[in-house]
């Protein structure tokens, strides 16, 4: 036995040594996860999408908590994530801002909503007591 042994070892004494580093397998790992990132990224931003519409206005300063109400272009309406009817909205705003926590409501409208169904949100809006802005995206370059 140690007369096979003495060979093993010979022979591989006589083979080269390898130095390098096989990367294809990191780099696989790598592009897997940048691919997942690259699709997980939007989803995790959350919110409604909605064109809103540029006007000549200063950005917003950061606030401990917005509260938003959105208005989307086919009618629908928004408190936050959740979507709710006019008349829901009208009974269950003041209910929110009795619980505390929301100073100011912001009114994003898309672009192409109706101004009867923003109006009627602002009416409500200013009926519950709390103090309410229209948001805009501010103009970025040449008019």
């Amino acid at each position: 036995m140690s007369v096979g042994l003495r060979r093993a070892a010979r022979d591989r004494a006589d083979l080269p040594m390898n130095a390098e580093i096989n990367v294809t397998s990191l780099v696989d790992v790598a592009f897997t996860l940048l691919i997942i990132f690259i699709i997980t990224a939007p989803i995790l931003q959350g919110g409604i999408e909605v064109a809103i519409p540029r006007a000549d206005v200063q950005a917003l300063t950061a606030q401990d908590s917005p509260f938003f109400i959105t208005l989307m272009a086919d009618g629908r309406v928004f408190m936050e994530e959740t979507e709710v009817t006019l008349t829901e909205l009208q009974e269950s705003l003041p209910q929110l801002l009795a619980a505390g926590g929301i100073d100011r409501v912001f009114i994003r409208g898309d672009s192409l909503a109706t101004y009867g169904t923003g109006l009627q949100v602002m009416a409500i809006t200013l009926n519950s007591g709390v103090p309410w802005s229209l948001i805009a995206e501010p103009y970025t370059g040449p008019r």
